[in-house]
């Protein structure tokens, strides 16, 4: 058993605390992770305050890297010693996605069985099967990904979660090719991902579409080669003008792929009337259970074709995708060190949830 320092959730809204916790050592299928660094990433604020489930406490913290201390017993994919950035999708190989070669879809994806607690013994709920805001973790096995150890942790570590959703929505989901016109409606980390995704793919024309003229100058960075800001700009006028412009005529219907990185009814339905004939629209952004959407005549459904889509996770495969975008970043080919506004310490979680909700910083990042 293991006493460490966490970050935990008691209550619905109320500040998080920094408390000792015990993690036991791994079992069988288990992996005990040193976390060197974790995002601060807007789903842990949702479990804070009470928007994924009540399962309080909760330990908080899922975007992580670190260093694998100890494994279970038949655990083969890691060994002590192993850098590892941790995800929430550890496939099972058995069910029907796995079955049919879609592990990105697994429907069974697993976490560790056993329990860490509160020093008293009370139970802990970590955020995505995770719990990283914490010296040690333990997780499934399957929950860590090996990659270069010379990477930077806490530029890894965002692929854990929010950089992955966004770079997946554009490359897997989105299916952005070379030569595409592509807009991201959001310009949080997620969305900047997704900017960051579509450039990687060889889109030509990229449109950041935001409210905030700071993180539309934070886009152009990450590979936005045109920005709307919304709040002066029709922005489904606005990407229609520009993909008409990056076709070389007028007239264009709008663009190939257009990525929703808010999470709310009206940016969804500017998406969908801004893309082209037969385009795609991906939704990454995260709605509330309450949302519902716009209302949308049938016709224009049937009569623009094309697909609607949900991205979950980017639909990423991690063993697949972590390596491949971790070598990307060595070679200077991805700037994940872009995505990181600012190192803080374990016991300032509660100041960057505050940062992060009036759009301050694209990640606050955990240094252990």
């Amino acid at each position: 058993m293991h006493e460490v320092k966490a970050v935990v959730a008691k209550s619905v809204g109320e500040p998080v605390s920094l408390e000792t916790i015990l993690v036991p050592d791994p079992g069988p299928g288990e992996a005990l992770v040193k976390v060197q660094a974790c995002g601060v990433c807007h789903t842990d604020l949702h479990y804070r305050e009470g928007g994924i489930n009540d399962e309080f406490p909760f330990l908080l913290g899922h975007e992580a890297a670190g260093v694998v201390e100890a494994v279970g017993e038949d655990v083969t994919t890691v060994a002590p010693g192993d850098f590892v950035v941790l995800n929430w999708r550890a496939v099972c190989g058995e069910c029907r996605a796995c079955d049919r070669g879609e592990p990105q879809y697994c429907f069974n994806t697993h976490n560790a069985t056993q329990r860490m607690t509160l020093a008293d013994g009370t139970p802990l709920s970590p955020a995505l099967g995770i719990g990283a805001f914490a010296e040690k973790t333990l997780v499934a096995a399957g929950q860590c990904t090996k990659v270069d150890p010379e990477a930077r942790p806490a530029a890894v570590g965002l692929l854990g979660c929010g950089v992955m959703a966004g770079i997946g929505a554009a490359i897997n989901t989105g299916n952005v090719s070379r030569g595409d016109v592509v807009a991201v409606i959001g310009c949080g980390g997620v969305g900047v991902a997704a900017i960051a995704g579509a450039a990687l793919a060889g889109a030509g024309t990229i449109i950041a579409v935001d409210i905030d003229d700071k993180k539309l100058e934070g886009a152009k960075k990450l590979g936005a080669t045109h920005t709307v800001n919304s709040k002066e700009t029709d922005p489904v006028e606005a990407i229609k003008a520009i993909a008409g412009a990056a076709a070389g005529h007028e007239g264009a219907d709008g663009a190939d792929v257009v990525i929703e990185a808010v999470g709310r009814p009206e940016t969804w339905k500017q998406a969908f009337y801004a893309r082209d004939l037969a385009g795609t629209v991906v939704l990454v952004g995260v709605p509330t259970p309450d949302m519902k959407v716009p209302e949308i005549p049938l016709i224009d459904v049937f009569g623009r074709g094309g697909s609607l889509k949900s991205s979950w996770y980017g639909d990423c495969l991690p063993n697949r995708d972590f390596p491949m975008l971790v070598d990307l970043y060595r070679q200077g080919r991805l700037d994940l060190d872009a995505f990181v506004t600012e190192e803080i310490g374990i016991e300032d979680v509660e100041a960057a949830f505050a940062k992060m909700h009036h759009g301050e910083v694209l990640r606050s990042v955990v240094v252990l």
